[in-house]
């Protein structure tokens, strides 16, 4: 399958995806998220592939949700429903990264913000550049943190951690990233690619299908309770994304336009 916003390469039985929105700095636009959908699917029906890599650019892995994408959010020439079907595109878009059979590796320089940070928790470890950060910055911008971020982040920091990461919607270097939890290994500046590629040799050198079974039994564990906190996340979008407070949000986060 080709791919507009996506770059998929295999070699062997790894497999790199990378995200390929350069102008837009990678934010996840409907498009860019349908086709991670699509391309998360393709991979999970492979039995010849046995990990995959999502990562970025040299500079940055995602900018997160694309807010110059309006049908995202409060479209009133859309109905409800398909307002509900765009909304919920995130939470699916992470479900399916998550639920990969393959050890699944997010690679991440420079930085990983908001939907971005968001997708690679979704994925089993996280490889960061030394002087990246990652951040949440959604409360802010007038929305709640959807995608079934929260539920992942309280099985990795705990709910009072999960909480400030969520609420005050801080900027996160990489070391203390690392220290909390949310980030797995560190790389130097432009050698994150290859720092993911040898913890994915790693996890090839053990027997593949004995892999797939502990991740999915860890996975039952961890999320057994994920729906049931995340399956009302985009109604809550819809609702906030309509108000008056949010809009205002958005539109002091949004660049200026040049008259």
């Amino acid at each position: 399958m080709s791919y507009q916003h996506l770059q998929l390469a295999i070699e062997g039985r790894l497999a790199v995806v990378r995200l390929h929105r350069p102008a837009q700095r990678n934010a996840l636009a409907n498009a860019l998220m349908r086709e991670l959908i699509a391309c998360a699917r393709e991979l999970a029906d492979r039995s010849d592939v046995d990990a995959v890599i999502l990562t970025g650019s040299e500079s940055y892995f995602s900018a997160g949700a694309d807010l110059q994408d309006a049908s995202s959010w409060d479209d009133p020439d859309l109905t409800i429903s398909d307002r509900r079907d765009i909304a919920a595109l995130g939470y699916k878009m992470c479900k399916a990264w998550e639920e990969m059979p393959q050890i699944t590796i997010a690679a991440i320089e420079g930085y990983a913000i908001g939907g971005g940070f968001a997708l690679s928790l979704a994925c089993d470890w996280r490889v960061a550049a030394i002087n990246s950060f990652v951040s949440l910055p959604e409360i802010s911008l007038g929305i709640p943190l959807t995608w079934g971020t929260i539920p992942r982040l309280v099985n990795l920091l705990g709910p009072a951690r999960a909480k400030r990461m969520t609420i005050l919607c801080e900027r996160f270097p990489a070391k203390e990233a690392l220290d909390w939890g949310v980030l797995d290994y560190l790389a130097p500046k432009g050698r994150v690619l290859a720092r993911a590629t040898e913890v994915a040799r790693q996890a090839l050198a053990m027997p593949s299908v004995a892999v797939r079974m502990s991740k999915e039994s860890a996975n039952a564990v961890a999320t057994a309770l994920n729906h049931a906190a995340s399956y009302m996340a985009h109604d809550q979008r819809v609702l906030l994304a309509g108000s008056d407070e949010s809009r205002a949000a958005r539109a002091k986060a949004l660049p200026k336009k040049k008259k």
